[in-house]
């Protein structure tokens, strides 16, 4: 693996991460009902650095590989769609809109662990992780919008 590809990588998922840190859960968030698998807040921030290490060091293994168009398409749409979630969930209060974006970052994650298994079984295996959390964090999103159908999203004059 090559170090500076994984840097690289790294830096990409810092960027992707970096939308946790300016739209962070709050007061709203913690007067939401929440399903009874939501895990402690501190889960979070040791999943998503676990998984960031891991998908880059996918990411890395991927990039020297013959024939890894698809993975590395997968790679860049997952890490591109990560950054719709939060700032729709938390920054703008849309739970439903969320779900919708969740989709997609469900599709591209299965659909990079699928391409990269079928060309590195490490790069595979470093995505597990990240379906099985996306997986939770979906299942999650449909619990709040089901526990929570009258949250009302921020308004245009709310986010100014």
């Amino acid at each position: 693996m090559d170090i500076y590809l994984f840097a690289i990588f790294l830096m990409a998922c810092g960027a992707a991460g970096a939308t946790g840190a300016v739209f962070t859960p709050g007061a709203w968030y913690q007067s939401l009902d929440k399903p009874w698998f939501t895990p402690p807040n501190w889960v979070f921030p040791v999943v998503w650095t676990s998984i960031y290490l891991l998908i880059s060091f996918a990411g890395a293994r991927l990039a020297v590989i013959d024939g890894n168009a698809y993975a590395m398409a997968f790679w860049a749409a997952q890490a591109a769609l990560s950054t719709l979630w939060t700032p729709l969930f938390f920054g703008l209060r849309r739970i439903k809109g969320a779900l919708f974006a969740m989709g997609p970052l469900w599709l591209s994650v299965l659909g990079c662990t699928w391409s990269a298994f079928s060309l590195d079984f490490w790069a595979g295996a470093a995505f597990i992780p990240y379906l099985i959390w996306v997986t939770v964090a979906a299942a999650l999103n449909v619990e709040m919008l089901r526990l929570n159908p009258n949250v009302t999203a921020l308004t245009s004059e709310e986010i100014e």
